[in-house]
């Protein structure tokens, strides 16, 4: 999922830095606005894959814990 959002930002970033342009002058201000675009997807980017991997992990936890429960159950049983 954050592949999509990725290229999404990415896609927008790009379509505001070309109508910043569309009057052929790339202003001071403009230039600010595509890097500070650029910081905001890129701090967003990570975000996601921050989120991912906690998922990640949370996921082989549970998963863990499952397998560590069988087995005393297991035991148990005997």
């Amino acid at each position: 999922m954050s592949d999509i959002k990725r290229t999404a930002r990415d896609v927008e970033d790009q379509a505001k830095a070309t109508w910043r342009k569309a009057d052929g002058d790339e202003s001071v201000g403009d230039k600010l606005a595509n890097a500070g675009d650029r910081i905001r997807h890129g701090a967003e980017n990570l975000g996601d894959k921050a989120h991912e991997k906690a998922d990640q992990a949370s996921r082989e936890m549970d998963y863990q814990r499952g397998r560590a429960d069988g087995a005393v159950e297991g035991e148990t049983h005997r």
